[in-house]
């Protein structure tokens, strides 16, 4: 089967990662277990994980010209993404995400540096090139008019566009109309959707609107009916990357032609098994180690 080719505008950044056994209040110093630096961004993660599942992947990004943009480019060659269309910035630091691990779940603070240099001139430079993919996913720590640009970029020559609405802003009714797929949360749902019920927002948006509910699943409309496609149970690690995760092997079972729900019992599986590892890429699976456990 000949791989999907699939382009992800986003950001890659530095995640600088610490544990510890609760998060700290206001005005609160605790003592941390652990300190690790390891490649990210929402971008980056999902340019990884589409890689690993065995898409052809192409990164659209921007990175500092400094020692975490070197780290970051290596860190895509070796995971197989090719970095043509990756430039690096000289006036700005390559982006940092600032996670504390703490009490079972996560919490970051992004700055979004060289990622801000992603704008709409600059994927428009790339339209010949996005003309030739199968699928193209874009994630929010970009500018918002790059958003709106790739989701208008991608409606007109007719590539299918995954977006994942993290993190959470308002985007206009025309960009919702023109992606082919969307991706939030139910907080990012409730942000996008609040003049309405989500169920009433599903029910307009079939096959489209996929809110994925964490350890319950991924809630959609199929036309006929409301779905809930289960999730894997699993003893987590590390919940960063999980949902970047599941946007990558959703994206990647589309583009090669699986079905809604196969594909999402897809993403589902992987999504499961990136929670065992350390860091947002540390624990994304292989197309091997997915396929392995959707056997069992």
């Amino acid at each position: 089967m000949r791989k999907p080719k699939i382009a992800v505008i986003g950001s890659s950044s530095m995640d600088l990662v610490v544990t510890s056994k609760r998060r700290p209040g206001a005005g609160e110093t605790v003592l941390g277990e652990s300190f690790k630096t390891v490649s990210g961004g929402k971008g980056a993660n999902q340019a990884v994980a589409a890689a690993r599942l065995g898409a052809e992947v192409y990164m659209i990004g921007c990175v500092g010209e400094d020692a975490y943009g070197t780290e970051i480019l290596n860190n895509f060659a070796s995971n197989g993404v090719h970095t043509d269309y990756v430039e690096p910035v000289t006036q700005e630091k390559s982006g940092t995400a600032h996670i504390i691990l703490a009490e079972g779940d996560n919490s970051i603070v992004v700055v979004k540096g060289a990622n801000d240099h992603v704008t709409p001139e600059y994927v428009k430079e790339k339209r010949d090139f996005i003309a030739t993919c199968d699928l193209v996913m874009i994630q929010q720590e970009v500018p918002e008019e790059t958003v709106i640009e790739a989701a208008q970029l991608c409606h007109a020559l007719g590539v299918p566009l995954l977006l994942n609405p993290a993190p959470a802003r308002e985007i206009p009714d025309v960009v919702v109309e023109q992606v082919s797929y969307l991706t939030p949360n139910e907080h990012e749902a409730a942000l996008l959707f609040k003049k309405e019920e989500l169920a009433s927002a599903l029910r307009k948006h079939p096959n489209k609107l996929f809110i994925t509910e964490g350890a319950a699943g991924v809630r959609y409309f199929d036309g006929e009916e409301e779905m809930l496609v289960p999730s894997f149970p699993v003893k987590p690690i590390d919940t960063t990357g999980a949902g970047d995760t599941f946007n990558a092997a959703f994206g990647t079972a589309i583009a090669e032609g699986m079905d809604v729900k196969e594909s999402l019992r897809f993403a589902n599986r992987a999504a499961s098994l990136s929670v065992t590892g350390f860091g947002a890429q540390g624990g994304m699976p292989s197309r091997e180690e997915v396929e392995r456990g959707l056997g069992e």
